[in-house]
């Protein structure tokens, strides 16, 4: 039985709620994720026929509870308990627990859950796997299309990030211990994975589609979610609004055959104008409220591109001044890329070129494809053709993304076609 638009929306909203309330209860994250899932399958073919329970919450922690119970009283049946059970649960405890929705079951566990999720111990593409997969609900497959890999690597990814998990013995709530520095440090790794997977999806890392719609989707879905989580964080704020400012150009990124439309070409008109007013609010509304973290330095930066009705029109000194309090605040060589960009505009391309001259040292950057086509476009409006269109031929032998490549390789073509 398929389940309507509006209960789909309101089973995924509650998904990671559900499970970070049985994780909390329990402790046993692969058993509770399956518990989960069978809830949620039970409530796809029920609730179409007999309505909408008055607490869908608890409606479903009551059932994912149960199927918990059931199912880790079948293992000790089969004397394979150990085997399913994490973070070493009494047997006694577990079952103890009454299938119903007590007290706490209105709790919303989705911090804690993003949270464990973004476990110090894990890597970077492990933590982004595990997220979607236990806060965003999607499935492994879904995770392996989007990032390009077989299922059965993402699975494995996935498997071997909860047994990481499990072997921490790292309770899912914040441990008191950690007082306010802990906590701090682990939403940094929670903003930077949301931000992580929100990049993936607005400009690919590899494949023929410039981007992945669905990845920042989620990425602006689960943020809206930690936003409403912790609605005064400024950084938090800060990445929303960020999001929402740049997915705002996606309708205008690419051209009919799905070639890249840079940002100073793009028609501003095809611009999601919801998305651009939900942004620039929500920025001014986070910035005068305390010290601007590098999220909302970068949301405020994307605003006043989207408040220039064109191009020409774009206040490039104010941005200029931003991205210098960015470099100080959050150092890092993309943030100097893109600082160069800035004194081009405001100083001329020679400028910019100095500047760029100092990360050709940095091992991180010194031959990425973006800083090749930096270069390529600041000799281009020197008037310096030949050496810009080698550029461009450069970075797009170096850039994984097919879209990418294409463009930069009819840039060259388009300075000096008689060498192509």
């Amino acid at each position: 039985m398929s389940v309507d638009r509006s209960a789909e929306d309101l089973l995924r909203e509650l998904a990671p709620q559900v499970l970070g309330a049985l994780v909390r209860r329990y402790g046993v994250f692969d058993a509770c994720e399956d518990a989960v899932q069978e809830a949620l399958l039970a409530a796809a073919l029920q609730w179409p026929a007999e309505g909408t329970p008055d607490n869908p919450r608890g409606w479903l922690v009551t059932v994912a509870s149960r199927k918990l119970v059931d199912q880790v009283r079948s293992e000790q049946a089969r004397r394979r308990r150990e085997d399913r059970i994490a973070l070493g649960t009494p047997q006694a405890e577990l079952l103890s627990h009454a299938a119903d929705a007590g007290p706490g079951t209105d709790r919303d566990d989705s911090l804690e859950l993003l949270l464990l999720c973004c476990h110090p111990a894990l890597s970077d593409p492990s933590r982004i796997a595990l997220t979607l997969r236990a806060v965003g609900g999607l499935t492994t497959a879904q995770i392996a299309a989007a990032f390009l890999v077989p299922e059965a690597t993402m699975a494995q990814r996935i498997s071997r990030a909860k047994q990481t998990v499990k072997a921490s013995g790292t309770p899912l709530r914040m441990p008191e211990s950690a007082g306010q520095a802990g906590q701090a440090e682990r939403l940094d790794a929670v903003l930077h994975v949301l931000y992580l997977i929100f990049n993936e999806g607005y400009t690919t890392t590899g494949g023929a589609d410039l981007t992945a719609p669905a990845l920042s989707a989620e990425a602006i879905r689960l943020t809206r979610l930690l936003h409403r989580l912790l609605p005064d964080d400024g950084e938090v704020a800060g990445l929303l609004a960020l999001m929402l400012l740049t997915d705002a150009r996606r309708p205008a990124r690419t051209g009919p055959g799905g070639d890249l439309v840079p940002l100073a070409e793009q028609d501003r008109g095809q611009w999601d104008r919801r998305l651009v007013t939900e942004g620039i609010d929500l920025i001014s509304r986070t910035l005068p409220r305390g010290q601007a973290g590098p999220y909302q330095l970068q949301a405020a930066i994307a605003a006043v591109h989207a408040e220039a009705e064109h191009v020409d029109a774009t206040d490039w000194p104010q941005i200029l001044v931003l991205y210098g309090l960015l470099e100080r605040i959050a150092p890092n060589p993309m943030v100097t890329l893109n600082r160069v960009v800035a004194v081009a505009m405001v100083h001329g391309p020679a400028a910019g070129l100095d500047l760029l001259a100092t990360l050709e040292s940095d091992r991180r950057l010194a031959r990425h494809h973006r800083l090749l086509a930096t270069r390529a476009h600041l000799l281009e409006l020197l008037g310096e053709h030949g050496a810009a269109a080698d550029a461009y031929r450069d970075a797009a032998r170096r850039t994984t993304s097919a879209p990418e490549r294409r463009h930069l390789t009819s840039r060259a073509a388009r300075l000096v076609p008689e060498r192509n």
